[in-house]
């Protein structure tokens, strides 16, 4: 699934990858748990900040 994926996701992408809507991803960027910068009024996700996302989440990293 990441392997096709962009090296810059946007929001409605990650959407789909994490099966999340975009009330639960906002408010992920604002508080940086999910590291990512603006691009005017776009947010843009790099793909492996959404990976170290789901590691440390879902207790994988330990």
């Amino acid at each position: 699934m990441f392997e096709e994926a962009e090296d810059l996701l946007t929001v409605p992408e990650v959407c789909t990858l994490l099966r999340m809507g975009r009330g639960a991803i906002y408010p992920l960027l604002a508080s940086g748990q999910l590291k990512a910068f603006r691009n005017g009024r776009v947010w843009l996700i790099p793909k492996e900040a959404v990976i170290q996302f789901i590691r440390q989440n879902s207790g994988l990293d330990e």
